[in-house]
């Protein structure tokens, strides 16, 4: 892979972005893995991961828990105490770097652990290994709600609902298993350099780069509103977005098919706002130069998700909601030694 290198990559890592981080709350316990390592993520391989994916094999990243396995892959800290404590990032308060340090974490659950016990673990894992201490609280947070616009939803109905995931289902060739917030998740790269992430009951949405166009197009067949509303999220919040969270607000039940085109240079953009130090790779013959840091079209970082989101006939709206919030009271930047 030539010039798309770096973008099919860091296209790759928002995929994951919009999989997996979005949870509800859950009590803490006292369960504790066996044993853990712990360790700094190493800087992401540009050619080896292209060269994974053209293969056919999909990166690990993001949690994983099999059996009595769990696996945190190139999480950042802040993605780590959201999975630990069930909350989003943005109930997150605490420092800024927790969204840029990054850590691969392998742990062994004890006997009769379930699959459920993991968050509780991991919960003990960061008190232990990261001296994490933290508190609730309620507080107003800026959102966004995705409404309908003035003139009326351009929507069109799918044919078919989706239909939910088993837990148990086996991976299809070159797909790869995400735990999202209503059960198992699927992400998958297509044989035209596409990925399509399967969120269930939620959708199915497929993201494609166009460098013609210099545009990542996402389409759906069977996405609900709350499924777009994820996906949306996850976009703004990946930079510059204001950490908002998109809420659906349209009131309109069902399946929709749905498709947006976001500037590449805003997508980049988000991207290294999240931490993610991604070349673009070395450009083809008589290709420009891209190998800097696209600046995002405006200091939003995410100007062309708006406008692709009216012209579906909906708005982004700023409102404010009383959301719980998971403080941050001490937290240590790098983790006792194994």
């Amino acid at each position: 892979m030539r010039s798309g290198s770096g973008i099919l990559v860091a296209f790759v890592a928002g995929a994951f972005f919009c999989a997996g981080l979005s949870y509800g709350q859950t009590a803490p316990g006292n369960l504790a893995f066996e044993v853990a390592s712990v360790r700094p993520s190493q800087p992401l391989d540009v050619s080896k991961l292209a060269a994974q994916m053209q293969a056919g094999k999909m990166p690990r990243f993001g949690p994983h828990v099999d059996g009595s396995r769990a696996e945190y892959d190139y999480m950042s800290l802040k993605d780590l105490i959201a999975l630990a404590y069930k909350v989003k990032g943005d109930q997150i308060t605490g420092p800024g770097w927790l969204a840029t340090e990054r850590f691969d974490i392998v742990a062994k659950m004890p006997d009769g652990a379930q699959k459920d016990d993991a968050p509780k673990m991991l919960q003990a894992l960061l008190a232990d290994r990261f001296k994490l201490t933290v508190h609730s609280d309620t507080e107003e947070h800026p959102v966004l709600a995705l409404v309908v616009g003035k003139g009326g939803p351009k929507l069109k109905a799918s044919p078919a609902a989706a239909e939910a995931i088993a837990d148990d289902a086996p991976l299809k060739p070159g797909e790869m298993k995400v735990d999202g917030p209503n059960g198992p998740m699927r992400v998958s790269r297509n044989s035209d350099g596409s990925m399509t992430m399967n969120m269930g009951a939620k959708g199915t949405t497929t993201q494609r780069v166009d460098m013609q166009t210099r545009t990542v197009h996402m389409e759906s067949d069977t996405v609900t509103m709350e499924g777009f509303a994820d996906t949306l999220t996850n976009l703004l919040q990946m930079g510059g977005g204001g950490g908002r969270q998109v809420v659906d607000m349209t009131e309109l039940k069902g399946n929709y098919q749905v498709a947006i085109d976001v500037s590449l240079a805003d997508v980049m953009a988000m991207a290294r706002a999240q931490g993610i130090d991604m070349p673009m790779g070395r450009p083809s013959s008589g290709a420009a130069d891209n190998s800097a840091a696209p600046a995002a079209s405006d200091p939003s970082g995410g100007s062309t998700v708006y406008a692709s989101v009216e012209k579906l006939g909906l708005r982004l709206e700023p409102r404010k909601a009383q959301m719980q919030q998971v403080v941050i009271d001490h937290v240590e930047k790098m983790p006792t030694e194994n």
